[in-house]
């Protein structure tokens, strides 16, 4: 495979499910070992765009590209995209009857040594130990969900993660652990953590930025990115004023392209 500097790169792309379009020439470009979020109203595309980047039915990309390391997988499946190191965190994570956490974690680490003690250590981190043999998700708080479906991407060890919402349903109290979970998914090594993996957070309220260091915010609206910049100053302006600034400075903007 040829070198890249991107890890992801999104050029015009276009969506649609049905006759509708959910995105619209949409542009997204993020560097290798950079963590990015995504902002916006509810409705603006955001959980579209993870989803279509997944390679998920029902979304239809009627233009434009979606290139991963350099490579073109706009056409591959859910599961060819996994191979090659995409994971998702989902907002509405299902409860599956009668799948246990433990055998889910044993399926992802089936080719790990030591999977067992792999397991335990992993459910030990995320405290998830007392639901190892209960159905995924089942009986499971906001918060619990959120560890467990974090838990599942400390086993797959992707090198892209996309979580939709991972501050939705989950109490302050909590927060910091999901928030310290989510940096450890996206820690390379340990031992140099500025090393890191790369990943897109989704976010309405922006309460995971508190705790998860952001190389670069944008703010979706419309099916499209509106505008890019720094995390912190983006979520500040979006605290004092709400995003009906954002979509009326997205606005102005769109008035003098």
């Amino acid at each position: 495979m040829k070198p890249y500097d991107n890890i992801l790169e999104i050029n015009n792309l276009t969506v649609q499910a049905g006759e509708k379009t959910l995105l619209n020439n949409l542009n997204l470009t993020i560097p290798a070992g950079e963590v990015h979020a995504l902002l916006g109203q509810n409705g603006s595309g955001k959980t579209t765009l993870m989803m279509t980047l997944m390679g998920f039915s029902g979304y239809e990309i009627t233009n434009g590209v979606i290139l991963f390391k350099g490579e073109d997988i706009s056409k591959l499946n859910v599961y060819e995209r996994a191979q090659l190191g995409i994971a998702i965190s989902l907002q509405r994570s299902p409860t599956i009857d009668g799948v246990t956490l433990r055998s889910l974690l044993s399926h992802i680490l089936r080719k790990t040594e030591n999977a067992d003690e792999k397991i335990i250590e992993l459910a030990k981190l995320t405290n998830m130990e007392k639901f190892l043999d209960r159905s995924i998700n089942d009986g499971l708080s906001g918060g619990e969900i959120k560890r467990a479906e974090l838990l599942q991407l400390l086993a797959m060890d992707p090198q892209f993660s996309m979580m939709d919402e991972p501050d939705s349903g989950v109490d302050i109290v909590s927060l910091q652990l999901v928030g310290d979970l989510i940096k450890r998914v996206f820690t390379a090594d340990e031992k140099h953590p500025a090393k890191r993996k790369s990943g897109l957070i989704i976010t309405h309220s922006g309460n995971i930025l508190n705790f998860v260091n952001i190389d670069k915010a944008h703010i979706m609206h419309e099916g499209r990115i509106g505008c890019s910049g720094n995390a912190s100053i983006m979520l500040d302006n979006i605290s004092k004023y709400g995003y009906e600034e954002c979509i009326h400075c997205i606005g102005v903007g769109k008035q003098h392209e």
